[in-house]
């Protein structure tokens, strides 16, 4: 387990590149973290670490955003998910295994997130813009 203070959303894209370097291309990346912890700049910067300079937004509306580069990054958001039901319908368990799922609000799907995936907790630091990054599953 490693713990990573950042103090700026650039840190933060700096450490998702950093994680992005430390997956093999089908890892399943729990983020978990209230609303404004920096879930989708984390996101951001793991898509660059794969070669994914653009696009890179909050996928709310639409659950899922699909993001092309050296390996392909699925980004799920699973705030809306409430049920198994609602879970099926993002089509989630037809992606594990055919790239990097990244999960925003994995707090909605602890229960189907599979055993090995790696863990990203956020929470606030000690000022507005400094988070506190607990990562478990994988070394950095």
């Amino acid at each position: 387990m490693a713990t990573i203070i950042s103090n700026s959303a650039n840190e933060t894209e700096q450490l998702g590149e950093r994680v992005a370097k430390a997956l093999k291309g089908k890892e399943v990346i729990a983020l978990f973290g209230g609303l404004g912890m920096g879930k989708t700049a984390f996101t951001r910067g793991l898509a660059r670490g794969f070669g994914i300079d653009e696009g890179v937004s909050s996928p709310t509306f639409a659950l899922v955003n699909e993001y092309r580069g050296s390996v392909t990054v699925y980004h799920f958001d699973m705030y809306r998910v409430q049920t198994w039901d609602d879970l099926y319908s993002t089509g989630f368990f037809d992606y594990i295994g055919n790239g990097v799922l990244v999960i925003e609000w994995s707090e909605n799907i602890e229960g189907a997130l599979p055993d090995d995936a790696v863990r990203v907790t956020i929470q606030r630091g000690a000022h507005d813009e400094q988070r506190i990054f607990t990562i478990e599953g994988i070394d950095l």
